[in-house]
């Protein structure tokens, strides 16, 4: 089979085609502008594929509800042009095949499930860390939608002692995005991270936001493994810092091998990388070849 990928990202789409295997065959990405200029490119892009199906993993807040007049839409994003557009109904137009939707995260969270750190299980947590902070949740074999789909992002922390910054979210300040994505670090420090010394005090507040979120995650999900992403997961000093919070914050509690012994194995990087998110988009185009729900 030939399946067509999009990872649609605020900033950048990437689009690609593969096959049922896992393997991205060829690939072209370019920067997010308006609906209508954007979906053009892609629609450019695959009309000469031969897709038998298209996964499109979406920057959001999406619909996510089948039985809605509004599935496949995106919704309340601030992202110029983009609140409202009817994303899937466009692409329909162009591609009478099989059409998977979800969200970027979560269709990472799928991608890693089918051919990465989390093969085998029927359960696990996608964190990516970025331009904002998405959350993918796959549990006892299936992709978590519910009333909208998660948006742990904006759960709230406890301010760490040190830090006055009053947070970039333009909804609620200082929650996990707003004190955690890399707007938010450039904001603080007056520099963007990859900027930054690795022993920088940033990279310690960084991991205290970030270990209280996986911290809650763990106690109100339970997932087999947790895996974190994106553009700010790049410096890789985070891993020890956020799993030492992460011990912490759970205090022997959850009392499992996992957590007391094996976190390192446990909180990890994606092992598909940068591939991630368009191997989801893979998977979601397979997933609705097969017809799952």
């Amino acid at each position: 089979m030939i399946i067509g990928a999009m990872e649609a990202g605020g900033t950048k789409f990437i689009c690609g085609v593969g096959n049922e295997e896992g393997e991205i065959l060829d690939r072209i990405s370019f920067k997010t502008e308006t609906p209508d200029k954007t979906l053009q490119q892609a629609v450019d892009y695959f009309k000469d594929k031969g897709v038998q199906a298209i996964g499109i993993g979406s920057f959001g807040p999406i619909n996510m509800d089948l039985s809605s007049p509004l599935y496949g839409h995106v919704t309340t994003t601030p992202k110029p042009g983009w609140g409202g557009f009817d994303f899937v109904g466009v692409m329909k137009q162009h591609f009478p095949v099989p059409i998977g939707f979800d969200t970027d995260v979560n269709a990472a969270a799928l991608g890693e499930v089918q051919w990465g750190a989390a093969q085998g299980l029927d359960n696990c947590v996608y964190y990516t860390i970025g331009t904002g902070v998405g959350v993918g949740v796959y549990a006892e074999g299936r992709l978590i939608h519910g009333l909208v789909h998660p948006e742990g992002g904006h759960v709230l922390t406890r301010r760490h002692p040190e830090d006055r910054f009053e947070g970039l979210c333009p909804y609620h300040g200082d929650c996990l995005e707003g004190l955690a994505a890399g707007p938010a670090i450039e904001k603080r420090w007056g520099v963007k991270g990859t900027m930054l010394p690795t022993e920088h005090q940033a990279w310690e507040m960084e991991a205290y936001y970030l270990g209280q979120a996986i911290a809650g995650v763990i106690l109100l999900l339970s997932p087999k493994r947790v895996i974190l992403g994106g553009g700010v997961m790049h410096q890789k000093q985070l891993f020890p810092l956020i799993r030492r919070e992460v011990r912490q914050a759970l205090n022997g509690y959850v009392a499992t091998p996992a957590i007391l012994e094996s976190l390192d194995t446990y909180i990890v990087p994606p092992s598909l990388g940068n591939n991630a998110g368009l191997c989801g988009a893979l998977a979601l185009g397979i997933k609705a070849i097969k017809g799952w729900a």
